[in-house]
């Protein structure tokens, strides 16, 4: 099975989920009603997290749509209520999909942990029935980096570069979402389109939850790898309570494309 950076059976994950959604949910939803998704459609979405997209997805299908959510560990995603929605313990490398049926893929900070990423894309790509669209919102980390010697208030916690270190060395391609574009091109598909946002996290905010629960999932690791003491550890954490404290968020590239009617 994938080894993801963050397990969903971590005490932290909750405040993750909770930040990622405050963070990030607006856009998304914003993209997926570009794309005009509607009553009758069948999604799938991957990596499903606590659910909130695929709620959304659920109302706008209706009855008459399909939503099927997926996750390696879907413990957080709970019960739905909604007879339109499914729930599947799933491995997006692994496991097998339908082919050829889904109008809509959309994954959020999925692809990005996956070392056999390639092997998870031609999976999505096969379940899309021709003329499908997929929507793929993953971050480039490395293009926006904090830096005080261009821009004196950002601040530059060592806890964020170390982790951003050991994530690469566990396989995170920390440019992905920079990348995507072109893999969809590369993959033949039409109407690609592409927006990168990112946002300037202050202590006491939600981007500083995120990190936060990040951090302390994977202190210890930070810590063996020699890059980063405990104290420094201890110090970057109390810091992100301070509204002084501040630096641009990783970038979260929004690419969508849509599979050709016929094959090209």
């Amino acid at each position: 099975m994938p080894e993801y950076v963050f397990d969903n059976a971590g005490d932290q994950t909750p405040n993750r989920f909770a930040a990622l959604e405050t963070l990030f949910d607006p856009g998304t939803f914003r993209h997926l009603d570009e794309l005009g998704v509607a009553p009758g459609w069948r999604c799938l979405e991957v990596g499903g997290g606590s659910g909130s997209v695929a709620r959304w997805l659920s109302k706008r299908v209706g009855a008459s749509g399909q939503v099927v959510v997926t996750d390696i560990d879907p413990r957080h995603l709970g019960a739905f209520s909604e007879a339109n929605v499914e729930v599947r313990q799933h491995d997006i490398v692994n496991d097998p999909l339908e082919q050829n049926y889904f109008d809509l893929v959309h994954t959020r900070l999925v692809l990005v942990h996956l070392s056999q990423r390639e092997q998870a894309i031609n999976r999505t790509f096969s379940s899309l029935r021709p003329g499908g669209w997929v929507l793929f919102e993953e971050f480039d980390s490395e293009s926006m980096k904090p830096d005080p010697a261009v821009n004196p208030f950002e601040t530059s916690l060592k806890t964020l570069e170390v982790l951003r270190r050991v994530m690469a060395d566990r396989g995170v391609d920390m440019y992905f979402g920079r990348l995507i574009p072109g893999v969809l091109e590369a993959n033949g598909f039409t109407n690609v389109s592409a927006e990168g946002r990112t946002f300037l996290f202050r202590g006491g905010s939600a981007g500083a939850d995120m990190f936060r629960a990040n951090a302390h999932q994977m202190h210890d690791a930070l810590v063996s790898s020699g890059q980063l003491t405990d104290k420094e550890f201890q110090a970057d954490i109390a810091r992100l309570d301070d509204p002084r404290v501040m630096w641009p968020s990783s970038v979260m590239w929004a690419v969508r494309g849509q599979r050709p009617l016929s094959p090209t």
